[in-house]
């Protein structure tokens, strides 16, 4: 007989590793390597990257958050999350949400139109945002992640 809980918490991992791996990468390699390259040929370089990586990202968002409901709905866990010890627990519903509301409404609906007006006006300065951004939302993960191992192993 299948263990689904086995099931969804290895494909948890595996869609966390894509996703906050992918950013890192993106974060620590591509974006500094950008910039090197003159400001319209980086642009579009970032943009062809950007445009093929989010498309990943929203499936690992969308696994990672599926089979994070589920494991919450079945261990049954939904008393932690209001629980101050388990602050990893909304660090991670909380990281799950920026990143969904990016890439699924915010990305569609303006974000690409900003920065492509944005970039025809001030493409170095465009740039700086972008990797400003993602910076952050870097750092807030590697915390998340950090937070969310110790504390499913009793760290915390």
């Amino acid at each position: 007989m299948i263990d689904w809980l086995t099931v969804a918490r290895a494909v948890h991992v595996v869609a966390i590793v894509h996703w906050i791996g992918g950013l890192l990468f993106v974060t620590l390699v591509v974006l500094p390597s950008l910039l090197e390259t003159e400001a319209p040929r980086r642009l579009t370089l970032f943009d062809a990257l950007e445009r093929r990586f989010a498309t990943q990202a929203r499936v690992s968002t969308l696994v990672a958050g599926l089979s994070g409901f589920y494991m919450l709905y079945s261990y049954e866990l939904w008393g932690r999350v209001a629980d101050p010890r388990f602050w990893w627990l909304d660090a991670m519903i909380g990281l799950w949400a920026v990143f969904t509301t990016v890439l699924f409404v915010a990305e569609p609906l303006f974000l690409h139109a900003w920065f492509d007006a944005r970039a025809r006006r001030d493409p170095d300065g465009a740039f700086r945002v972008v990797l400003r951004g993602h910076r952050v939302l870097s750092l807030v993960a590697v915390v998340t992640v950090l937070g969310a191992v110790g504390g499913a192993h009793g760290l915390f």
